[in-house]
């Protein structure tokens, strides 16, 4: 039996890679977008909702014409999954590293990349270590590439807490959440890694944010839980502080209990590229 193999080419993965993080920059999941329309419809708060109405107008406006939907185009992140049949005769960091350095000029976004250190502006969004890809190995013979831009205001207040096992991770969560969440741009998605390792929960607490909204009974519990504290969009005050909870669990060690809280400002961005 001939094992099937398809080559891909350096140019395909860098243009892909440009083609998602413009379009992750572009415009919003369509999940996401209903989310804030819903929480626009539902919320009582005369302040709030009018922020809600201009976070969508931003939307909008950012789709019609190809601009970033934020100032702060993000860290470039990127999870790929790599199909076993796939064939790669070249670095494929390089090649995405490339469509960074390409999407940077032309879509254009702010280079935030800088040493942490000196701080010096490497004005292309490339790094030590940056682009941040998360790789992993899929049956087939595709290339996803999906980009996950994260912004600064919601990942500096992201958090991993290493309790004891007797401790409450709710109440955990519920009083990072109360202290942290206007700092955060609200309304919020909220991606919660439990379990696992120190580094094992905060990987699950971001990768959470792309399996948006969670449906489980300990989830919608958080939601409404957190929406009743009245932090509201913008920390303004209001029924929405929170669009959806995402909650992703490993086991762990006997005498540990890591917690990680990944905050997600309302533009949680992704878009997705397939080359096959």
């Amino acid at each position: 039996m001939v094992e099937k193999v398809v080559e891909m080419e350096y140019d395909e993965v860098v243009e892909a890679t440009v083609r998602a993080l413009k379009r992750a920059e572009t415009f919003l999941p369509s999940w996401v977008t209903k989310l804030i329309e819903k929480a626009a419809g539902m919320e009582t708060n005369s302040v709030a909702r009018s922020q809600l109405l201009f976070i969508l107008e931003n939307v909008h406006i950012a789709q019609r014409k190809g601009l970033p939907i934020c100032q702060d185009t993000g860290l470039p992140i990127f999870y790929v999954e790599l199909g076993h049949d796939a064939k790669l005769d070249f670095n494929l960091s390089a090649a995405m590293a490339e469509g960074v350095r390409k999407a940077t000029r032309d879509v254009p976004l702010r280079p935030n990349v800088v040493d942490p250190f000196t701080r010096e502006n490497t004005n292309d969004n490339v790094g030590i270590c940056v682009p941040d890809i998360i790789l992993s190995y899929e049956f087939g013979d595709e290339l996803r590439i999906t980009a996950f831009p994260k912004g600064a205001g919601s990942e500096n207040m992201s958090l991993v807490g290493m309790l004891n096992p007797a401790d409450d991770p709710i109440k955990f969560i519920l009083n990072v959440v109360a202290e942290r969440a206007s700092n955060s741009c609200p309304p919020l998605f909220l991606g919660i890694g439990i379990g696992g390792s120190f580094d094992m929960a905060a990987r699950m607490s971001k990768r959470a944010l792309l399996k948006m909204p969670g449906t489980s009974e300990l989830e919608l519990k958080l939601l409404e839980k957190i929406n009743s504290l009245g932090i509201g969009p913008m920390g303004l005050g209001g029924d929405t502080t929170v669009l959806a909870v995402k909650i992703e669990k490993a086991s762990c060690h006997t005498a540990s209990l890591p917690v990680a809280i990944n905050f997600q400002c309302w533009a949680n961005r992704s878009a997705t590229e397939v080359l096959k």
